[in-house]
């Protein structure tokens, strides 16, 4: 790797670790860089969703305070998102890559609305539970959610880009708590689905694998995964929606130039 190349793709993956953090898309930024500077689409799918498990794991460590009293939650909704990365992976294996690149299109536009409707939608959500204080524990809402969850996990497994602005949109509205709450718990889902990808790629793409790359996304997304996580954390809600729509309309336009090229 010449030295300018290992400059570009270490800031890349410094923006990458901190908007993933916030929101996610990080990939969207990386993924061009790695393509620009020559490296083959499969390798640099592979290598940059490696290195950006450093920064999903900081950016979860970074956001723990806001985990806090959700244990059980967690537990309930893990296995949904391991799960459905597994499922993701090896739909990944099996299916033609078109299948989701016009899926996640519509996808991106769903999550996009509801995170923008979040509140009106999570206080509709609440009240059709019976309970405000309490509707995750709602039996049919469980069940609503873990499905979702599960679904973005298949995403994430098979699609890696922009999952995080999909189950902020999920969590917003079905979970109780704040945004900040539902970005805790995303960071979380998040790493689960990417540690799933990764170990499939050590497992079916060993030699795929362009082991700088990894190197040096990993070292500058970590750090990025902590700037994130307090810069994140410090947002108010409605600056937090507005910065997550924002990434999400990019996010949208990167995929609806692949889908014209």
């Amino acid at each position: 790797m010449e030295i300018l190349n290992g400059i570009l793709i270490f800031f890349a993956g410094l923006w990458a670790g901190t908007i993933n953090s916030v929101v996610g898309s990080g990939t969207l930024v990386t993924f061009p860089v790695l393509i620009a500077l020559g490296y083959a689409p499969v390798t640099a799918t592979i290598s940059n969703a490696m290195g950006l498990v450093a920064g999903n794991m900081t950016g979860a460590w970074g956001y723990r305070h806001e985990l806090r009293g959700r244990g059980r939650q967690l537990l309930r909704l893990l296995p949904a998102s391991l799960i459905g990365g597994i499922t993701g992976a090896w739909l990944l294996l099996h299916l033609p890559e078109k299948v989701f690149y016009y899926a996640a299109p519509i996808l991106i536009v769903v999550a996009l609305l509801m995170v923008l409707f979040q509140p009106k939608l999570q206080r509709w959500v609440q009240d059709r539970a019976g309970n405000p204080e309490h509707a995750i524990h709602d039996k049919r809402h469980t069940v609503i959610l873990v499905v979702l969850v599960y679904l973005a996990g298949v995403y994430g497994g098979y699609f890696v880009a922009a999952q995080g602005i999909l189950l902020v949109g999920i969590l917003g509205v079905f979970m109780t708590g704040t945004i900040q709450n539902a970005n805790a718990m995303k960071n979380i889902l998040v790493l689960a689905v990417n540690v799933v990808a990764a170990c499939s790629y050590l497992l079916f793409a060993f030699g795929r694998i362009e082991w700088p790359v990894v190197a040096v996304i990993a070292v500058s997304s970590l750090i990025g995964g902590l700037v994130g996580s307090k810069v994140g954390r410090r947002l108010k809600p409605l600056a937090l929606r507005i910065v997550i729509f924002a990434l999400g309309i990019v996010a949208l336009g990167f995929m609806i130039a692949n889908l014209l090229k």
